[in-house]
């Protein structure tokens, strides 16, 4: 088959449907191009790009300094495997370190690939360096958290979907009610084995809710008190998505003036993804003190892939851009501005009843029950009128454009936004 041949929308989704695991529920729409925040279909419709990639895509679509890194590595060395050093690794992982403030790192390829690491490395520190007992090791998560879909993961999810009959699980994990800073004490006052605290800043996938304030501070603290290591998933929520370089921003390196409003919340383990790369291939990367990162010897722990050329070339290019183009001070201006207008707009329709987030990081809360349609056929009008945007747990849309996006261009998606609100029909 020529793979540059020319296909229909229908026959593009008939053929995944036929030939493809149907683990994914998509928008029916096939795109083939994109470009800043705009991404065009297979018959040539323009739409905004209201969803990044799930913030994949922060730098925007095919940007032409991560796209030229890739394509000079490409022609140049693409992998070796760990089994050989390579000259622009270790240039990476002090890029990266410097950027982040972090003494060590270690390369992945998805965010899932990362909190596992996160979780390994968390284990592997409590056993060595802290005295618990083997296998006795627990780690405190989040309920409605999403960390990935891995067999481990899916063991301390609430999601019945990521978790039905994909048993038996791992144990270790006890789960608090998010934004609970009591629940998260109680645990510690009462168990000597926990090793560490994995969080959300954001939890994105569970409708973009925000945490009260000051309560990754506390809780930071809380985990210093009892000993135990504060764990931040800042895959969807790192990369200047929500208006700083980190959500937990206190130990970043970003000129954005917004960052001296946030509390000083430096992670044990910092875990990135996504936008580390600008959507352009799979990296993502583990961020530790030397005395964590030291606990993995060789053999231990690895990837094919991690840490190949290309990735290294392709990240450092994308965080140059995040930089260059003060990405983190758009979103947190434009943010501010979308949550704005949409307040506003909103005490005028019953359709929706709230609107949150931080940065471009952003949802609506649909007037309906989490099981019924609205927010589906809702986000159908949206790609009808030219705006890609996705509902997350039934009766929340989320909206999380890239960080490129003008002022301009926003004002014309909540326009948008609007329109189809006001059009659409309710019952």
């Amino acid at each position: 088959m020529d793979v540059v041949e020319k296909i229909s929308s229908q026959k593009a989704i008939n053929l995944e449907n036929e030939y493809g695991a149907h683990n994914y529920h998509p928008l029916p729409v096939v795109l083939e191009r994109g470009e800043g925040v705009f991404v065009w279909d297979v018959e040539g419709k323009k739409y905004y790009d209201f969803l990044s990639a799930y913030s994949a895509v922060n730098q925007g679509h095919c940007h032409p300094k991560i796209i030229k890194a890739l394509t000079e590595q490409a022609h140049k060395l693409t992998l070796t495997s760990r089994a050989f050093h390579n000259d622009i690794l270790g240039t990476y992982e002090k890029y990266i370190c410097d950027y982040f403030r972090f003494e060590k790192a270690l390369p992945m390829n998805s965010g899932a690939e990362a909190v596992e690491t996160a979780i390994k490395l968390t284990r592997k520190f409590a056993y060595e360096k802290k005295g618990i007992e083997e296998n006795k090791a627990e780690i405190i998560v989040c309920e409605n958290n999403f960390h990935g879909r891995t067999t481990t993961i899916i063991s301390f999810s609430n999601d019945e979907d990521a978790r039905k009959n994909f048993g038996p699980y791992t144990a270790g994990f006890i789960k608090i009610e998010y934004d609970n800073l009591e629940a998260l004490e109680n645990v510690l006052k009462s168990n000597s084995n926990i090793a560490g605290f994995l969080v959300e800043p954001i939890q994105g996938e569970a409708g973009v809710y925000v945490p009260s304030e000051g309560y990754l501070s506390k809780a930071k603290k809380i985990c210093e008190q009892y000993d135990v290591l504060f764990i931040a998933d800042e895959v969807q929520t790192g990369i200047a998505r929500t208006g700083r370089l980190l959500a937990t921003c206190g130990n970043c390196n970003c000129s954005d003036k917004s960052c001296s409003e946030i509390p000083d919340v430096k992670p044990d383990i910092l875990i990135l993804g996504k936008a580390i790369s600008g959507g352009v291939y799979p990296v993502s990367a583990v961020l530790t003190t030397n005395e964590i990162m030291d606990v993995i010897k060789p053999g231990q722990h690895g990837s094919t892939f991690g840490g190949n050329p290309l990735a290294c070339a392709v990240a450092i290019a994308s965080l140059d851009v995040v930089k260059e183009e003060k990405l983190a001070e758009n979103a947190d201006r434009l943010g501010q501005l979308f949550r704005s207008e949409i307040s506003k707009f909103i005490e005028t329709t019953e359709l929706v009843s709230g609107v949150r987030g931080k940065g471009l990081l952003n949802a609506i809360l649909i007037n309906d029950t989490e099981d019924s349609k609205t927010a589906w056929n809702l986000c159908l009008k949206l790609r009808d009128n030219g705006l890609l945007a996705k509902p997350t747990h039934g009766n929340i849309i989320r909206f999380a454009p890239p960080l490129v996006m003008t002022e301009e261009q926003l004002m014309d998606c909540v326009s948008i936004i609007k329109k189809t609100i006001n059009e659409f029909d309710f019952c």
